[in-house]
């Protein structure tokens, strides 16, 4: 009997899966520049007291007013970030 390894079993186990549903695969892409704007934005609120106070009374606007277009993953970590600090 042949053993097989563990990267081999789960290539095997990835092979009988079906593919990821494209909103997740487009999610995934969209990520990385996603969490840049969200670190962006937090490092700038606690270095920015003025800021930071424009967040939190009205984070949308005050967002806009900066140029900024988060989606509302970003909104929603601001949001918990802000609520945390």
């Amino acid at each position: 009997m042949t053993r097989e390894l563990p990267e081999e079993r789960i290539g095997v186990l990835l092979r009988v899966l079906r593919p990821a549903p494209i909103g997740w695969v487009r999610a995934a892409q969209e990520l990385p520049a996603a969490r840049q704007v969200f670190d962006e934005i937090v490092e700038r609120a606690e270095a920015d007291a003025a800021f930071r106070a424009a967040l939190v009374a009205d984070l949308e606007r005050a967002l806009a007013a900066e140029g900024y277009e988060p989606d509302r993953r970003v909104l929603g970590e601001i949001r918990a970030r802000l609520a945390d600090d």
